[in-house]
């Protein structure tokens, strides 16, 4: 379940996400359609954890993306049009950041992944 409660986003004087309120059911398909500039990407960001609203609330099965972020990310996949995170990371970085939403939010370095990029060298160079 997807729900926003007056969800709204300014930036300075621009408003672009302004007091949205949805809900999308459990089995429901649902889509952002609109011209560049409507908000979709912002409300995305928004529902993701990623961008903070400047009012409103966000839930993702039910839990408030800000208030319980790692139960609400837990259950949630994003994938960017742009990703623009990911190419700023380092490999051991890459899997960490996937890796410990599913974890409860506990560090992964003494995980399986972690341990093998240990053990070939794949991490920060120098």
């Amino acid at each position: 379940m997807i729900k926003t409660e007056r969800l709204t986003k300014r930036f300075g004087r621009f408003t672009a996400v302004d007091g949205l309120d949805l809900e999308v059911v459990p089995g429901e398909i649902f889509g952002f359609l609109g011209p560049n500039g409507a908000g979709k990407t912002t409300t995305i960001r928004m529902l993701t954890g990623l961008l903070r609203p400047t009012a409103g609330r966000a839930f993702i099965g039910g839990y408030d993306i800000h208030a319980e972020p790692l139960r609400a990310k837990a259950i949630l996949g994003y994938v960017p049009d742009e990703p623009f995170l990911y190419e700023k990371l380092t490999g051991r970085e890459f899997l960490s950041f996937m890796a410990e939403p599913l974890q409860g939010g506990r560090k992964t370095e003494n995980r399986p992944c972690c341990r093998i990029i240990t053990s070939v060298r794949f991490g920060r160079a120098g």
